[in-house]
């Protein structure tokens, strides 16, 4: 008989019986205990009413008083809604008490209470009314007292009904507490009955089964003395539950063994994993010692052919000759006696080009016996295993690495080699990069040298022509051979003219690139750093900042250094604009105490600003030219002046030419009589050693200069070495212009305005609230090919919980707006791949839906054309790169405000 049979036929008649019983009583139990619950939660609901009654009595009271202490517009309605919602709050809980509690007590407590409280708000609402009229006003101390006798009743009388609630909850659970502990205890006693005859059939049935459980026990622990790959099995051969329990142990033992070997080969693969991170880690310390390309292949191949048990390996670089790519040879591994012929190969040519044209790994094994050979200090062997592996970036291959083994190659090299191949790409397409910014600068560096030659071969050429003329025009009527000659002349002249504007028009278009080419990577260079610089998280250190605003300070120094370039450019070609106005002086002594004070507090030199009482108060020149000529001269005061002070006086020159002179003083180093002609030259400073003590690329005063002369005016130094220097900046002048008093009132408006643009930190932030709620959930469309640009106004724009899509090209942004024509703003990248810009935005202007959908053209190019040809193709706005992140959400909130309207 089985054991589950006897179990269930000794005790189920017991068990039955004392089931029905306990259900029984617990069933009563329950149901005592649910109606208990009822009314104690009503109870407990109408308590927590009074009590809320009494909360609110209390809280009118405090609100009143705070509403007639205290009468400022700011606090009063904020006080004035407490107090209101107080008693709306207090109605509220004696409507539902009123409803709950049906004695006739609290009732008649509850009518008196409502009197009570209309009498309270009429009363109240006199005392606010008359504190509201007449501020300055006593309150009425009668009427004050009464609406206070009023609230104490009022709060008695909660009391009186909070007690009431306590008392009956206590009567009810009274009640409850007897018949709940009989219940109690006729469970216990059914109880104990039952577990006594439990107990002895228990008994009966364990001698019955202790033979097969013994045996049971004795396999089971021997299992901790055991491997837990080799497990024993239990041999009981009964079929009731210990056979059952012997079959699943059986089982158990035969899982448990197969998750041993699972485990051991978990753990394999954990350390195959660390191995190869440990490697990857291992290579990618060595690409920050990498210059070129070459050593970067040479370092690559020593490095990687030993890693993954190779013994000789070659490195192809795919090259263009001609037309035509090849994969060329660049760097090998322990190569001995290697062909020529497999030095290069075409697209698709052996192994190495298929490897190329179908972008996968190709593997050989059983290679052999005159395939390439092996060789050592002791012997030549053939290989028994090759690989050839392509690396790529963005969808082409960038180069080939074939290595070879004696023995075949494990996954775990494999992998390797895969996740080291998927890196290199990127840091080849890096180094490349570098490597053609380097050979532009060169190349725009011999471009500039070359058309200065040519300046200067014209300036020769145009004196001689002017000689010849003199010549000609004595011999004219004599002489027809030399007329020709002449015109021969003139027209070789007019050729080299054409020449040399075509020259200056390349090196206008080489420039705009070359500006794109570098604000580009500038751009999100400077935007990324901004972010990092507000530490938004604030999860950085102290070291951390200080790294992350020199990075922003550097980014801002070359952006600078590409505007000067510009500027430098604009004025060479005759194409800097001269916008002139009248400025007030004061104005620009105010500008240069704002710019240049921190610097003087920082370097603990004095600054002097200072003009004279017979100056002028207006001037009629171009403001931003006047302003960066003094900056320039201002800024390298400062740089050469370690103590003393640095000064800048205004004031008259007698001349016949009536002038205003701008003298811009220092203490500093001073410069030697023969270098004070060098200093204005282009890339010339007057110490140009390698180990000159100051920086600069020596372009600001020779743009000063410039400037200088298309205002009208020049520059002059005056200096002594070791005792400092003066730069006079002289421009032109009317006495007789007036300035009457509408100009006046335009001027103080324009700095008033000026002085509320410096707005405080509290203002910044309203600012930026007001920006937040403008771009909060719009939908924002960015169209660059430049991941990075992308990345950056990404994260900067993630803050003021904008929606983002992007496109790389302009095909892909039409593509987007038509999945998406609820996008709100469109920042539109101008030099694109496929499709550029400018096509993109006259497309999506064709189409009716988006005539009137916000883009602002974003764009490397810092020319002057560059903007009327974005506003001519559709654009709404214009900026420049690297991008100004304050401008831009200036930018955009406006044209999405304007939307808006």
């Amino acid at each position: 008989m089985k054991f589950r049979t006897k179990l269930y036929a000794s005790i189920g008649s017991i068990l039955l019986l004392i089931s029905i019983v306990v259900f029984i009583l617990l069933n009563m139990l329950q149901q005592s205990t649910v109606e208990m619950h009822v009314v104690v939660n009503e109870l407990n609901d109408r308590i927590n009413m009074s009590s809320d009654i009494m909360y609110e009595t209390a809280n009118i009271g405090r609100e009143l008083r705070e509403i007639t202490a205290d009468q400022s517009n700011e606090n009063f309605l904020t006080r004035m809604n407490g107090w209101e919602q107080s008693n709306v709050n207090l109605k509220l809980a004696l409507e539902s008490l009123e409803k709950h509690d049906t004695q006739q007590k609290s009732q008649e407590l509850i009518a008196k209470f409502k009197t009570l409280h209309t009498s309270y708000q009429d009363i109240a609402q006199q005392v606010i009314t008359v504190q509201r009229l007449d501020s300055e006003a006593f309150i009425d101390i009668e009427l004050w007292e009464e609406a206070e006798i009023t609230r104490q009743r009022m709060l008695q009388i909660g009391e009186l009904l909070h007690g009431l609630q306590e008392q009956e909850l206590k009567n009810e659970l009274f009640r409850s507490r007897d018949t709940y502990n009989w219940a109690v205890k006729i469970i216990y006693i059914y109880f104990a009955v039952g577990l006594g005859l439990a107990i002895a059939i228990t008994l009966w049935v364990i001698r019955s089964i202790t033979k097969n459980l013994n045996n049971v026990t004795t396999v089971m622990e021997s299992v901790t003395s055991r491997n837990v790959a080799e497990l024993p099995r239990i041999a009981v051969r009964t079929k009731d539950e210990f056979g059952k329990i012997a079959a699943a142990f059986n089982k158990m033992a035969t899982e448990l063994e197969r998750q041993s070997k699972l485990e051991i080969r978990l753990k394999n693969e954990a350390e195959e994993h660390s191995w190869l991170q440990t490697k990857i880690a291992e290579i990618a310390t060595m690409y920050p010692k990498v210059k070129d390309i070459q050593m970067l292949a040479e370092m690559l191949i020593v490095k990687l052919v030993p890693m993954v048990g190779g013994s000789v390996g070659i490195f192809y670089m795919k090259e263009v000759e001609e037309g035509q790519q090849y994969m060329k040879k660049r760097a090998a591994y322990a190569l001995v006696d290697h062909s020529k012929d497999f030095d290069r190969f075409k697209i698709g040519e052996g192994l190495i080009g298929q490897c190329v044209a179908e972008q996968k790994t190709i593997y050989l094994t059983h290679i052999p016996d005159n395939y390439i050979k092996i060789h050592s200090g002791i012997g030549v062997t053939s290989p028994k295993s090759s690989i050839i592996i392509p690396v790529k970036f963005e969808g082409e291959v960038l180069a080939v690495v074939e290595i070879a083994s004696l023995h075949s190659f494990s996954s775990s090299q494999v992998k390797l080699l895969e996740e080291i191949m998927s890196n290199l790409g990127l840091t080849m397409n890096s180094i490349m990069n570098r490597m053609r910014v380097d050979k532009l600068l060169q190349e725009s560096q011999s471009l500039t040298e070359e058309l200065q030659a040519q300046s200067e071969e014209l300036q020769v050429q145009q004196e001689e022509l002017r000689t010849t003329n003199e010549k000609l025009e004595e011999q004219y009527e004599s002489s027809e051979l030399k007329a020709a000659e002449l015109e021969k002349v003139r027209e070789d002249l007019e050729e080299k003219a054409q020449q040399l504007e075509l020259s200056s028009q390349y090196k206008s278009e080489f420039l705009a690139n070359m500006s794109h080419e570098l604000r580009t990577p500038l751009n999100s260079l400077l935007i990324l750093a901004k972010i990092l610089s507000e530490n938004g998280d604030g999860n950085l250190s102290g070291k951390q900042q200080e790294y992350i605003r020199t990075i922003y300070s550097s980014g801002q120094d070359l952006l600078h250094l590409i505007n000067d370039i510009l500027d430098l450019a604009k004025v060479e070609s005759g194409k800097l604009e001269v916008v002139s106005k009248e400025v007030e002086l004061k104005k620009v002594q105010d500008f240069i105490e704002r710019q240049f004070t921190p610097i003087a507090r920082q370097k603990g030199v004095s600054l002097t600003v200072y003009a004279d009482e017979l100056v002028p108060i207006h001037l009629r020149t171009d403001e931003h030219r006047l302003q960066q000529i003094l900056k320039n001269l201002l800024s390298n005061a400062f740089k050469f002046t370690e103590k003393g002070s640095v000064a800048l006086v205004i004031q008259k020159v007698k001349t016949p030419q009536p002038l205003l002179a701008f003298s811009v003083t220092d203490t500093g180093i001073g410069i030697a009589k023969d270098k004070q002609d060098t200093i204005f030259e282009v890339f010339k400073q007057a110490d140009g050693t390698t180990s000159r003590q100051y920086g600069g690329t020596g372009l600001g005063l020779s743009i000063s200069r410039e400037i200088a002369y298309l205002l009208g005016g020049h520059i002059d130094i005056d200096s002594e070495e070791g005792k400092g220097s003066t730069f006079t900046l002289y421009l032109p002048y009317d006495e007789v212009s007036e300035w009457n008093e509408e100009n006046l009132a335009i001027t103080e408006v324009a700095a008033s305005v000026e002085e509320e643009v410096n707005l405080s930190d509290h203002e910044e932030l309203m600012v930026q609230q007001q920006y937040r709620s403008l771009l909060k959930d719009k939908k924002i469309l960015i169209v660059d090919d430049d991941v990075r640009n992308v990345f950056a106004l990404t994260s900067a724009l993630e803050k003021y919980e904008i929606n983002i899509n992007f496109a790389e090209s302009g095909k892909e942004a039409l593509k987007e707006l038509q999945d998406h024509p609820d996008t709100d703003l469109i920042l539109m990248d101008i030099m694109m791949p496929d499709m550029d810009g400018f096509e993109a935005m006259r497309l999506i202007r064709n189409k009716d839906q988006f005539t009137s959908l916000p883009i602002i053209a974003v764009t490397a190019k810092a020319m002057k054309h560059n903007r009327d040809e974005c506003i001519a193709a559709g654009a709404s706005d214009y900026i420049s790169k690297p991008i100004d992140l304050d401008q831009l959400f200036s930018l955009m909130s406006v044209w999405l405000y304007r939307k808006k309207e």
